[in-house]
Order: structure tokens, then sequence, then C-alpha cells
């Protein structure tokens, strides 16, 4: 539990309901938690963001308390950004501020493509969209992402390699992407650990759908011209020079109202800055 927030269950579509915690009050912000994680990743942002907003913090579909249907199409980011419209809109917010951390922000990213009368302000936690990830993994510095390519891969073997070793293979990246292992403490590591073990072919579906269906929408947008029309700030890790590309202009293809931060935390920055994201993302409710 987030501290002072509640916990709603939600249904977003048939057979779907979000696990939610809300708190605050004031204009509404959603924050979308990332992998291998939960709501749970926000809870000093939320805290701090709930002294003037209405924030609202989800379980993805797929992931902690949420629903988990089967099958990649499930997992597709405009279905996932459809979710979180629905959740807010059930909650009383027809428009409302969308912040998104690794899995999170590519939903964060659809929905403000797809439903950009809704997203006021948007703020993606150290991720490309989706298109310009897979065009930016290439030669031996793709080992980095070697997780995206084996849960890629046909449903069977993936599930299995990972559920045989689920503890394992989700605290690999908690201890690799983390410059402060304090910043995740034992019984926060413990209740990420346990509800990816218990979610491991509605996570592989994820990113399968990342590695297909995503990728289509995300052309089909590059073709049209649609950009996100919204301000929208970006945090992110030096990626660019350890890949060799450009992040920034990466960005500003999809977002002309960008401002472009790189961050010197690890990945995880919620948890381990958490007193600049809030910086970042109330400078970003100003704009």
């Amino acid at each position: 539990m987030i501290p002072s927030f509640t916990t709603q269950r939600v249904t977003v579509a048939d057979g779907v309901a979000l696990n939610a915690a809300i708190g605050g009050s004031g204009d509404p912000i959603v924050l979308l938690h990332g992998f291998p994680q939960t709501q749970l990743m926000w809870r000093h942002v939320a805290a701090d963001l709930a002294a003037d907003h209405t924030v609202i913090c989800p379980d993805l579909r797929g992931y902690g308390d949420s629903d988990k249907p089967e099958g990649a199409e499930a997992y597709a980011k405009r279905t996932m950004a459809a979710d979180v419209v629905a959740l807010a809109r059930a909650l009383g917010h027809e428009r409302f501020a969308l912040a998104g951390h690794d899995r999170g922000a590519l939903v964060a990213i659809r929905a403000g493509l797809d439903h950009p009368d809704v997203i006021t302000h948007l703020a993606s936690l150290d991720v490309l969209p989706t298109l310009d990830m897979w065009e930016v993994m290439h030669g031996t510095s793709a080992a980095v992402g070697f997780h995206l390519y084996l849960m890629a891969q046909p449903p069977g073997l993936p599930e299995q390699l990972i559920g045989n070793s689920a503890d394992a293979f989700f605290g690999y990246f908690l201890d690799l992407w983390t410059n402060d292992p304090a910043a995740i403490p034992p019984e926060v590591r413990a209740a990420y650990l346990k509800a990816s073990r218990e979610a491991v072919p509605s996570i592989v579906a994820d990113y399968r759908a990342s590695a297909g269906i995503d990728v289509e929408h995300d052309e089909a947008d590059r073709r049209a011209g649609n950009q996100l029309r919204m301000p929208v700030t970006v945090l992110q890790q030096d990626w660019g020079a350890a890949l060799g590309f450009d992040a920034a202009a990466r960005w500003r293809a999809w977002a002309p109202d960008l401002e472009h931060r790189t961050v010197s935390s690890g990945h995880f920055m919620a948890e381990e800055d958490p007193g600049v994201v809030v910086k970042e993302l109330r400078a970003l409710l100003e704009r």
C-alpha cells in the first residue's frame, strides 16, 4: 500500500479490472509503473503529488493485483492505454495528466497518441517509443536488451524458462538496473518478486505485444505524421552515449513540445531519486 492512499478495484473492459491506489485531491494525474514492478514504485512520488493533486496509481493489466487476460493481443499498448482512460473516467476524470515508467511509459505514449484530447500532460521515464527502441538495438550493444528478444519469441519456451527461475530472472533486473540498492528495500523487493512470479505469462505477453502489434501501431502513426500534442517531459539515463544514438532527437520527432532531461540515477529513478522526479513532474504540470 502507498501510505494514506486507498485501494479500489475498477472494471475497465470486459473481464478486466484494475487494482488502483488513489490519494489526494485536485487536478488528476495517473502514474503507471514499469517492469518488474507494481504501483508501489510510485510510493514516494505519489505521496508528494497528493498534497495538491488527485493521484491514481494502477497496476497495469497483467501485473500486480490487476486482472491478467491471456494472449499477446490483450496487451497491445492501445488496449492498455484504453484501460487507463476508462479507469480515470470511472473515477470521474475526463482529462488528466499521465506519467509512466518503463512499460508504463509505453502505455502512456500510446494513450497520448490515441487520446490527445484526454491527456493534458505526458511524462516518460527511461524508455524510447517502441518503434525507436527496436530501431536503435543492433549489434553487440543489443545484448543489454536480451530480455526483449527472449520474450518476443512464440508462446511456450519464454514462459517455461522464466517461470522455472522467476525470482532469479526478475531479481536480476532489480539488481542490475539499480545504482542504489537501498532504494528498493527488502520488503519492496519481495513484493515485486512475488507479483512478478505470479504473472509470468502476462508479463511475457506484454513484451511479446511490443515486438508485434505495438510496432505496427507506431509505424502507422509515423507514416501519418501523428505526434504527441501535449507538453511532454522525458527523463532518461544517457542511453544515447551507451548505444550510439541521439535520444533527444528521437523523442523530438514524436513530441514537438519536449523537455528532455538526462538523469544520474539508475533506471528505477522514482525510487532512487524521487525528489528529481517530483520536481520535473511539477514543472511539466505548470507548462
